[in-house]
């Protein structure tokens, strides 16, 4: 599968349009940024390492019967993915208290969630991504209740994949972001699952190995992403 113009380059992915309309390229860049774009940075390895990470996980969710836009790995930073037509909302998934939900309500950083929560957001970088909710979704025309309802509980069977693949990495699942799509009137996971899109803790230090490593300046951000990727076996070579 050859790619073809592109489509839309984003923070970290640039889309590229194949010979099927029904089948689309992304490219893993190293391009790495914070506060919503404002901050840019080049990290070598990020989007070789962010794309095999994202297979391995897809790879994973589709074995549990989730749908997603996965095709397959054409290189070490492309990847084939069906072409969705993108919801512009974010779905959060959160298990522990970390980032803007500290920041909102003022509660610790680590405190467990019962249940885990779960918020949407608007995907407009100019706008900080708001929080929103199923009204204004549906008022808005981003999406109708049903799509909405499979949007939530897909995100919920995503959370119970996951948390049990990290649990047995010595990694806590702290949140995640997830992003939906329409595929022939079906909704689809879509975007990525990596690193940049969610917080994982090292389950006894609570080291942070995730994007927080970049946004807080800690230092050895992709080093950190590989660990993670070490012990939940992805392959990385």
């Amino acid at each position: 599968m050859q790619k073809q113009q592109l489509l839309y380059k984003g923070k970290a992915k640039s889309v590229y349009e194949t010979e099927d309309n029904d089948l689309l390229i992304l490219h893993f860049r190293d391009d790495t940024s914070a506060l919503d774009g404002k901050r840019i940075e080049q990290l070598a390895r990020k989007g070789v390492v962010n794309n095999r990470f994202n297979a391995f996980i897809m790879q994973k969710l589709a074995d549990a019967g989730i749908e997603t836009h996965f095709e397959k790995q054409l290189s070490d930073d492309e990847v084939l993915v069906k072409r969705l037509e993108m919801i512009p909302v974010e779905c959060v998934v959160r298990n522990f208290a970390a980032g803007s939900l500290v920041r909102r309500l003022g509660v610790e950083e680590g405190q467990a969630l019962t249940p885990p929560t779960y918020e949407l957001f608007y995907k407009d970088d100019a706008l900080g991504d708001p929080m929103v909710n199923e009204s204004l979704s549906i008022s808005l025309d981003w999406a109708n209740e049903a799509q909405l309802a499979r949007m939530k509980e897909l995100s919920y069977q995503v959370n119970d994949v996951l948390k049990a693949l990290f649990d047995a990495g010595d990694l806590i699942l702290v949140d995640f972001k997830l992003e939906f799509g329409v595929f022939h009137d079906r909704i689809v996971l879509g975007d990525e699952f990596s690193p940049d899109g969610c917080r994982i803790w090292d389950k006894v230090t609570k080291k942070k190995l995730d994007k927080d490593r970049f946004r807080q300046s800690l230092g050895d951000v992709i080093e950190g992403y590989e660990e993670v990727a070490k012990r939940i076996g992805v392959p990385l070579s």
